[in-house]
């Protein structure tokens, strides 16, 4: 009995210790939890203010019938039914696709030759890597005003190059032009978002180990093969990533075309978010507009979703 009392005695000592320790962990975790939602706290404010509070606001709008003026009713899916019905809409969806789709296959093909290149030993390589951030970092408003004078009819500077060099032989109305105005618009998206992927794209580049190149080359393996064998396989989830952003982006570019066409000529390079503009603004049809907004987020969405699950299950990024 003695030594049963001595041994009870004995761990009643470190059952203490170890209650007092885990009490001193669990005020510390509390303390940095505490710490960490404060710190997080002014971002999430601005989020919600930024992004919730108008996505919310938008959808609410788009299943009413509000104007101007006036609160309106709740008509539920009433405005995304009757839109694809109409004529206008019809056209400015296609043209949005179109646009995304032709902007972004441009932008991967040509971002992964610029990333090439930049990615060659050069003298005065890493300047040259400055400049071509130029177009990306400008003021897009900036830059397509530039844009629109060049492509100006009367005053195009591309114009006067072409009469020049005798390729040409009349001014050529840029956008005034359906086809040319939608090449116009694409080459200006084009040359904005360019320098993006290719510094994405060069980034990529960077993380593949020399060592498998030259592993390549040792097989026989020639410039194309290691591009399709090593490069593009090692690159796909930063080509994922990239094309993800920029479907989403450029889907919903507005300044590019606003400032360079106004939607014109004739409609043909008018997209949703030029045309939810003109309705909201122009007309006062809040309801329609706020619905031709979000009309390809569900599309988007679900797009984002299943590439995210491709990166991640089949590779495994």
């Amino acid at each position: 009995m003695p030594l049963e009392a001595e041994g009870s005695e004995a761990t009643q000592p470190s059952l203490g210790l170890a209650q007092a320790w885990h009490g001193t962990r669990r005020t510390h975790w509390r303390a940095e939890t505490v710490a960490a939602w404060t710190f997080l706290a002014p971002a999430l404010l601005l989020l919600v203010l930024l992004t919730v509070y108008p996505l919310g606001y938008a959808l609410y709008l788009s299943l009413t019938d509000t104007q101007v003026g006036s609160s309106g009713h709740f008509v539920g899916l009433q405005n995304f039914i009757k839109l694809p019905q109409t004529q206008i809409f019809s056209l400015t969806l296609s043209n949005t696709i179109w646009y995304t789709v032709a902007a972004v296959i441009i932008k991967l093909v040509a971002g992964l030759a610029l990333a090439l290149v930049l990615a060659q030993r050069a003298p005065g390589m890493k300047w040259i890597r400055g400049c071509v951030l130029v177009p990306w970092v400008a003021p897009i408003s900036l830059s397509v005003l530039a844009w629109t004078w060049m492509f100006d009819s009367t005053y195009s500077v591309i114009n006067w190059v072409g009469m020049e060099l005798h390729l040409i032989q009349v001014p050529i109305a840029w956008l005034g032009l359906p086809r040319l105005a939608r090449f116009a618009v694409v080459l200006v998206n084009v040359w904005s978002g360019l320098p993006f992927f290719g510094i994405n794209f060069l980034a990529g580049l960077m993380t593949i180990p020399h060592e498998l190149y030259e592993a390549a080359m040792v097989d026989g393996v020639g410039p194309v093969g290691r591009l399709f064998r090593v490069t593009l396989p090692l690159l796909r989830p930063v080509i994922a990533t990239v094309a993800l952003f920029s479907v989403v982006m450029t889907s919903s570019d507005f300044a590019t075309i606003f400032v360079l066409t106004h939607g014109g000529p004739m409609n043909t390079t008018q997209v949703l978010s030029t045309l939810a503009f003109r309705l909201g603004l122009a007309t006062g049809d809040l309801a329609n507009a706020a619905a031709i907004s979000l009309y390809l987020f569900p599309v988007l969405a679900i797009a984002t979703y299943v590439q995210v699950h491709l990166m991640r299950g089949i590779w495994q990024w």
